[in-house]
């Protein structure tokens, strides 16, 4: 049995083509599943990313609410001192 030649160059030259588009399209594939993969990646770093923020910012409006007491004692302190030095 002959080995199967195409006549002219074209038929070749379509299958190669048709081989090449496979490839890419396998490529094209592969490089989706890494960006959908990463995309899941970033989308939970993002989360914890967000959860993190609300902490820090709970964290600083009670720091903030520390502060204004702490102040609002000092002052009233000095208030008092005063107060004491003037009798």
């Amino acid at each position: 049995m002959k080995a199967f030649r195409p006549t002219n160059g074209r038929t070749g030259n379509r299958i190669e083509r048709r081989i090449t588009s496979v490839d890419s399209m396998e490529q094209l594939e592969q490089k989706v599943e890494e960006l959908i993969g990463l995309c899941a990646v970033l989308s939970r770093e993002n989360r914890a990313l967000r959860a993190q923020q609300q902490n820090w910012s709970a964290e600083r409006a009670k720091l903030i609410e520390k502060n204004e007491l702490a102040k609002s004692r000092v002052e009233s302190m000095i208030t008092r001192l005063k107060t004491l030095e003037q009798d």
